[in-house]
């Protein structure tokens, strides 16, 4: 598989350089030296994919992320633009030999997509994976105790605090973002590591300022177990769940593990139920609705859990859940207003759904994995208000 994406990485980078050599470069100058440099960019990344296949070891691929993913950004940067440019100026040879239409408005067509998408990788990269966005929803529900109308719940998702290394400032302004809000209640509905709890390093102190008035409640992600990473025995990667719960339980985290807890507010109460991650097949089924919803039979019940399809394979058919809250999707994150490579593989990716009066919500998260980049699925914290009655 690796070898596979390696080599089709490789012809994406050499068969764009080729043609617009071919097709420009040596049109628009006869100085050798102009035209070795075209390659320079390119023979430095193949010589960097090159390295990855051939010294590249799974655990330095994993160990080092971080730069993985910035190297990816700069491969992205130099090929998808050159190969955009290719199709384009392909797509406009038949009008030109066919109906003798000048090359010229094609080429500028193509510059002016390469324009477009490298500004895109360029801002997705820089600035776009640490635009936080507020977003504020409400849900309506008439069978919402009195008390709760107007309970101010933040979501947060998706942290993967290994990315985050290197950049503390940012997650601080998350955290001082969400303290500002002032919620009754913050969940996170799971993924807040890529691999290791080691990870939290330098960070749990900050993680830790979360503050709301009922507390912070937490799920598992599937990066959570760590499945990703090629641990020496099972024994390590249990103790590293063992871990990541007990830094949780430290920053005054308080986790869900298919189970609830009752909250109460005056005379009223409703139920926080929260499963470990029920993901679709390859991803991880750990989650036991049944058991966490024991004891809950006739309250209203907010369900946390990671993956979006859990919806509609289990809690619409199988439960009385009213709101479920999930993550995992990202968005992909890249994003155009209602459209995302994401919606091609989840129904539901992103904001609000509703089967009759009862809903999903799905958070873009707050970190990236792989490709420190966003766009458009802009880092979400999600400020859901509970209302009692129907929606108008």
């Amino acid at each position: 598989m690796i070898q596979r994406i390696m080599a089709i990485l490789a012809v994406a980078l050499i068969v764009p350089d080729i043609y617009i050599y071919k097709m420009f470069i040596v049109r628009l100058t006869d100085s050798l030296l102009w035209r070795c440099l075209y390659f320079v960019p390119s023979i430095l990344l193949l010589t960097g994919l090159a390295l990855l296949f051939f010294f590249g070891s799974s655990s330095f691929l994993e160990d080092r992320g971080h730069w993985m993913g910035w190297f990816a950004v700069v491969f992205f940067l130099f090929v998808l633009p050159k190969l955009l440019f290719m199709i384009i100026s392909l797509l406009g040879l038949p009008f030109h030999v066919l109906l003798d239409w000048p090359k010229t408005p094609f080429t500028l067509l193509g510059i002016a997509v390469v324009a477009l998408l490298a500004g895109i990788i360029v801002y997705g990269s820089a600035i776009g994976k640490t635009r936080f966005e507020v977003k504020e929803v409400d849900f309506h529900a008439s069978n919402l105790p009195a008390a709760f109308n107007g309970y101010r719940i933040v979501q947060l998702s998706d942290i993967h605090i290994g990315s985050w290394r290197g950049n503390e400032e940012a997650m601080q302004e998350a955290v001082n973002r969400v303290n500002a809000l002032e919620p009754d209640l913050i969940v996170f509905t799971g993924d807040l590591v890529n691999h290791k709890a080691s990870e939290l390093d330098g960070f749990q102190d900050i993680l830790s300022q979360l503050k709301a008035k009922d507390g912070v409640y937490s799920i598992l992600g599937n990066h959570d177990y760590g499945p990703y990473f090629r641990w020496k025995s099972k024994t390590d990667q249990a103790k590293n769940l063992r871990q990541l719960h007990e830094r949780q339980t430290e920053m005054g985290w308080k986790m869900l593990n298919n189970s609830h807890v009752i909250l109460h507010k005056g005379n009223d109460s409703i139920a926080l139920i929260g499963v470990e991650n029920e993901g679709e097949p390859p991803f991880s089924q750990h989650g036991d609705l049944v058991k966490a919803m024991q004891g809950t039979e006739g309250m209203f019940q907010l369900l946390l859990s990671h993956n979006p399809t859990h919806w509609r394979r289990e809690v619409l058919s199988q439960s009385d859940i009213e709101l479920m809250l999930a993550g995992h999707t990202h968005g992909m994150q890249m994003a155009w207003g209602n459209h995302s490579p994401s919606s091609f593989i989840y129904p539901e990716w992103k904001g609000m759904y509703k089967e009759g009066e009862r809903g999903l919500y799905v958070n873009l998260g707050l970190g990236f994995v792989g490709l420190p980049f966003r766009f458009g699925a802009w880092p979400e914290i999600t400020l859901l208000t509970l209302q009692q009655g129907s929606a108008k």
